[in-house]
């Protein structure tokens, strides 16, 4: 190879590249995390390192849109390390982002998958890309097994063979010369030959259409043999059955001894005769007419309906001045074969009819909501017959209200970097970003809750709070704002002025509820105006008194409080804003709740009260 050769492939294998213009880093990472909910603060999950192509230093940082990750990075070492407690994030999966950037090139993102594995260490399935594509070749035809000729193939053969013949038959003639009488005899064979041919050509043709036949009538004969059988053995099992029926009903006129017992009375009876316990009418039009209407009637099955022989009910796990939910085990239910442990809501045996038509409605606005990791689900109801019951996913913790409350007992509250398996002031404010994500999701469907409260509020063993109890709901479609016609029992300590004075609620007067509902998280469970009765409470808020700052809440989450109790509903923020200033509150490391302060002789809980839901 010569050096002029050599010097034209270096210049082609290594290009210049334009001023100013650098390779960006190779960045190197392992794309799925694994941690043990087990790994203290500062573990370390793994590292990211760069092939560097410049000169300066690659900076590392980690990015994400969404809750805040237990995760950092170091910028200049890459070490990627533990900096939050694990253990009330089991089984979560985090995507975030690895950027690399050496200050001169364009910035590099990696895509990574952090997935928090239990105490056992076991691994989720990793997302997989979709499988490759393959496209479907065509495939080549196979050649029949039987070719047949046909009619036109075989004339077009004789129109070749006679083509041909006149052609040498010419030839022969113009080019060698025989006398007369060859010539004659030569024109008399050829002839008889062509008359041969024009013999013999219809008997194979015949021939040819007489092997086709059979070809074309097996099948058929094939598939009326197969009808044949098929309607024999219909007719025999028929029969069997329509013997069996009679020689049943014989035995069923017997007696004991073996004596028929209907001829001596029953033709003395010349009136309809009753065969089942159904009963008909003896006019037959009047029947007729009755059973069409009944058929109109019929209604197409609701997708909910679950039996209920395949409910096995066990305890009382909540109950209600008209209303008990219990626990159960239901059979092949939510599409899962075998048992699995659900809630059935159902009212006690006193319940009016008014308690009983808000239970439907509480079962019609849940069927209409669709799904929310902090909603309770519907999984299935029982309506055809008393008493309605409505199935909904087991929610193993119960109410927050009382969970709040028995962790008062515990005397323990661990910080947020401690790893404490108490009640943290992250968990109780962590409650809060959840409810109030789960109430954007029903103002989003259309849909006031008109109950807020922590009592109907459940809590499961993951600490994921779920909006329930919708007996209250409406869905106020497009007007926004409902009124209550009706008398009952209210929630008069969470509820806006306007709903206390003028039957009005909306999204706003659910707002003023999170507000209070914000304030039984910070108090653990304690009744909003202690000592100060519904009348007293009804008469302050109209005068624009509000909830005290409890001792050891600070004033940012305080703040957000006061706000959802403005005077003016317009003035009030949505359910979208208060979730992202408790998100705000996740992202930093102070504990807006100092449970070492609470006090535990200061607040104090209200079981009964007449005239109040509590």
């Amino acid at each position: 190879m010569t050096n002029s050769y050599k010097k034209s492939m270096n210049k082609t294998v290594s290009p210049q590249l334009p001023p100013g213009f650098s390779l960006p880093a190779i960045t190197h990472v392992d794309r799925n995390w694994f941690v043990m909910s087990s790994d203290p603060i500062g573990s370390v999950v793994t590292k990211v390192y760069s092939d560097r192509t410049g000169t300066q230093n690659v900076k590392y940082g980690l990015e994400t849109f969404g809750p805040p990750t237990p995760f950092k990075i170091d910028p200049v070492s890459g070490i990627v390390t533990v900096n939050d407690t694990l253990k009330d994030k089991e089984n979560r999966t985090y995507s975030l982002w690895v950027t690399a950037f050496d200050g001169s090139s364009i910035p590099q993102r990696t895509e990574v998958i952090a997935s928090i594995t239990d105490k056992s260490g076991f691994r989720p399935n990793v997302p997989r890309p979709p499988p490759f594509a393959i496209p479907n070749y065509p495939t080549v035809p196979m050649p029949s097994k039987f070719p047949r000729p046909s009619q036109s193939t075989q004339l077009t053969e004789t129109q070749t063979e006679k083509t041909v013949l006149d052609t040498t038959t010419a030839i022969i003639t113009t080019t060698i010369p025989f006398d007369k009488e060859q010539d004659n005899e030569k024109r008399d064979r050829i002839q008889n030959e062509e008359n041969k041919k024009n013999i013999t050509k219809p008997a194979v043709e015949e021939t040819s259409m007489g092997t086709d036949m059979p070809l074309t009538v097996i099948p058929l004969i094939a598939i009326g043999g197969l009808v044949i059988i098929v309607a024999a053995v219909i007719i025999f099992v028929w029969k069997k059955n329509s013997v069996n029926a009679k020689i049943k009903k014989d035995d069923m006129s017997k007696d004991s001894s073996g004596i028929v017992l209907q001829d001596a009375t029953m033709n003395l009876w010349d009136r309809p005769r009753a065969y089942s316990n159904r009963y008909e009418s003896w006019d037959s039009n009047h029947l007729q007419a009755s059973e069409e209407t009944t058929i109109s009637k019929e209604e197409p099955r609701d997708a909910w309906e679950f039996p209920r022989h395949r409910l096995r009910i066990f305890n009382i796990v909540g109950e209600g001045a008209f209303g008990q939910v219990w626990r159960a085990q239901a059979i092949d239910i939510d599409g899962k074969k075998g048992e699995q442990t659900v809630a059935v809501k159902t009212l006690k045996e006193n319940a009016s009819e008014k308690e009983k038509a808000d239970l439907l409605q509480e079962l019609n606005v849940m069927k209409n909501l669709g799904t929310h990791p902090n909603v309770v689900r519907l999984i299935a109801c029982c309506t055809d017959m008393e008493p309605t019951l409505v199935i909904m996913e087991f929610v193993s913790l119960g109410k927050l209200q009382q969970f709040l409350r028995d962790s008062r007992a515990e005397r323990h509250y661990g910080n947020t970097h401690g790893g404490s398996q108490f009640l943290t002031s992250r968990d109780l404010t962590h409650f809060a970003f959840q409810v109030a994500r789960g109430m954007d999701f029903l103002s989003s469907k259309g849909i006031i809750h008109r109950d807020l409260a922590a009592r109907n509020v459940l809590i499961n063993d993951e600490r994921t709070c779920k909006v329930a109890d919708f007996g209250f709901a409406r869905d106020i479609g497009g007007t926004h704002v409902y009124e209550r016609k009706s008398d009952g029992r209210l929630p008069i300590r969470w509820m806006a002025p306007e709903s206390l004075y003028d039957d009005i609620f909306s999204v706003k007067s659910d707002i003023w509820s999170f507000g209070v509902l914000l304030w039984e998280i910070v108090t653990l469970g304690s009744t909003p105006y202690p000592g100060l009765s519904a009348g007293d409470v009804m008469k302050k808020v109209r005068e624009g008194h509000r909830l005290e700052k409890p001792e050891h809440c600070r004033r940012e989450l305080y703040n957000i409080m006061y706000y959802c109790w403005e005077e003016d509903p317009t003035s009030r923020p949505d359910f979208k804003e208060v979730v992202e200033m408790l998100e705000k509150l996740l992202c930093t490391e102070m504990d807006y709740i100092e449970l070492e302060r609470f006090p535990d002789h200061s607040y104090y809980n209200v079981q009964h009260l007449d005239g109040e839901k509590l």
